[in-house]
């Protein structure tokens, strides 16, 4: 047996918002839209690169609040990426950690924390 990949559902409450967030400010690219009927929750996919993020309006697939840890090469890069976008709502920092790593943490709108790594050589 082989494991590969992990795909995550975090919990979202309203959809358009979970695209400026994750496409417009993250940079992800929208895979998907799925919804039952018309009045039904949405659970849609973003994905960048590797990464694959479900996103689910449907009550108990999700707790508001997950965290992700997310490894990315040129975190620099990347968070100089998110302050050019000039958000409102997220202006995230560098940490350094103690264990040798840089860290970029943002928070969705929906209290989903994502936690960008890059581990220093």
């Amino acid at each position: 047996m082989y494991m590969n990949q992990v795909t995550p559902i975090l919990r979202i409450f309203h959809v358009q918002t979970a695209k400026t967030f994750y496409v417009d400010y993250l940079g992800f690219k929208l895979d998907f839209e799925h919804q039952y009927d018309e009045n039904m929750p949405l659970y849609i996919q973003v994905s960048r690169d590797n990464i694959r993020i479900h996103l689910s309006e449907h009550y108990g697939d999700s707790t508001p609040g997950s965290a992700l840890r997310i490894h990315v090469s040129k975190l620099a890069a990347y968070h100089r990426q998110l302050l050019s976008k000039n958000n409102t709502y997220s202006k995230p920092g560098i940490e350094k950690t103690s264990w040798g790593a840089s860290e970029v943490t943002v928070i969705d709108p929906f209290g989903n924390r994502l936690i960008f790594y890059e581990e220093m050589e």
